[in-house]
């Protein structure tokens, strides 16, 4: 095995997602391993682990597994390196805008999420601190 391949395991602990998270994520083609062993273990990259790092990001945030599979197809052939028309190349950028923009504002409503959580947890405390000992 190259040292630039990792099995699933060390993945699994450098992207903070589980095995079977894994293996789900290569089920519906969001993550293909770059190779397999002789032994038919998976094989990945560091680009596959770039890759299940933007899906691990996007999950928080409500994205779909069909929207986070636009993304990386548009973000795949951006990085492609093959010469790219204007108007795809202006076209796929919009949808990467898009994209950004959608997460923006969903950071947005959990931070408004937040703050109210912690509101909340301050009045239970406030009115913990107010009830007497018995």
């Amino acid at each position: 095995m190259s040292s630039e391949h990792m099995q699933i395991g060390e993945v699994a602990a450098r992207t903070e997602l589980s095995l079977r998270t894994i293996r789900h994520y290569e089920e519906t083609g969001l993550v293909i391993p770059s190779a397999r062993s002789q032994g038919g273990f998976r094989l990945y990259t560091e680009s596959d682990v770039a890759r299940l790092m933007v899906i691990r990001r996007m999950k928080p945030l409500g994205f779909s597994l069909d929207e986070m599979r636009e993304l990386l197809a548009a973000t795949d052939r951006l990085d492609s390196g093959d010469p790219l028309p204007a108007d795809e190349r202006t076209l796929l950028l919009e949808r990467v805008g898009g994209f950004e923009e959608a997460a923006q504002r969903r950071v947005a409503d959990l931070r408004t999420q937040l703050a109210r959580a912690e509101e909340f947890a301050a009045t239970l405390h406030e009115r913990l601190t107010r009830i007497p000992a018995s």
